[in-house]
């Protein structure tokens, strides 16, 4: 427990670092590029038409798919995807990419003079600004495809929040292995490509049998892909407080990633610099 406060501690304190080396990182990546920071949300908007022209059309024969809604009705598999698909497209890369954040950089870290654990938060922070904005398109998506703004909108930035919070738990954690075990962020990147498969986004979850159900949720991913659906298409309701069992074990969990992170960061960071 103290190594997770101390850790939240140089979160916060080193919050406006966090935000700017972020930044600099995120217009650093694109100065290439003639189209420049436009390609963070290009990319994923390409992986959901392509996911979308697999999932949603080539696969039913050409028809357009329809989403059973367990309250009554349909839903239209497009916006459907996209609600669930825009978390995908900031866990998996800040994930990947926040896992090495540390070893990648260890010869310029032992120059800084600011604690290491904020440097998973650097990666995040600069996949989280382009998610942002795919998730006010989504938004948007949603006035034109028939799912206006409701109440239930409401819960989008707790589970945004969420996202967030299970993302640094779980890539400080990595980022900890992965630097004294470099063969983790392979087995990370191969069994992430599974994960999304595993996860509600391209498959509906209420059509398997209740005992595999339970299997499934005990992927965290699962409870934030089902929030922002909630939130952005009315499906299930209040879905924090309607499933409050399962909101209750995503906390559990990623407070056991933070501290089982945090404790293994604090005791190896000063080490880490002999694993160059």
């Amino acid at each position: 427990m103290k190594s997770a406060i101390t850790v939240l501690k140089e979160q916060f304190k080193h919050f406006n670092l966090i935000r700017r080396i972020s930044l600099y990182e995120l217009r650093n990546n694109n100065n290439a590029n003639y189209l420049g920071l436009a390609w963070e949300v290009i990319s994923p908007v390409i992986q959901i038409a392509i996911y979308w022209l697999v999932f949603g059309y080539l696969i039913s024969g050409g028809e357009g798919r329809k989403i059973p809604n367990p309250s009554g009705g349909y839903f239209d598999f497009f916006p459907w995807l996209v609600s669930g698909l825009i978390i995908w497209m900031f866990f998996q890369p800040a994930a990947t990419q926040g896992a090495k954040s540390i070893y990648s950089r260890l010869r310029l870290l032992s120059k800084m003079n600011f604690p290491m654990s904020v440097i998973p938060n650097i990666t995040i922070f600069s996949k989280f600004y382009p998610h942002l904005i795919l998730v006010v398109l989504t938004i948007i998506l949603m006035q034109i495809t028939g799912y206006p703004i409701s109440v239930y909108m409401l819960q989008l930035p707790y589970f945004m929040m969420a996202t967030f919070a299970f993302t640094y738990a779980f890539v400080l954690l990595m980022t900890t292995l992965t630097t004294l075990i470099r063969d983790i962020q392979l087995l990370l990147q191969a069994t992430l490509r599974m994960v999304l498969y595993l996860t509600p986004i391209l498959w509906v979850s209420h059509k398997l049998p209740d005992p595999l159900v339970i299997v499934m949720k005990l992927n965290p991913l699962y409870y934030l892909v089902e929030g922002y659906r909630a939130s952005l298409m009315g499906q299930n309701g209040w879905y924090f407080i309607n499933s409050w069992e399962y909101t209750i074990y995503f906390w559990v969990v990623t407070a056991i990633l933070f501290m089982i992170g945090s404790a293994l960061h604090i005791r190896f960071r000063r080490h880490f610099i002999d694993f160059l």
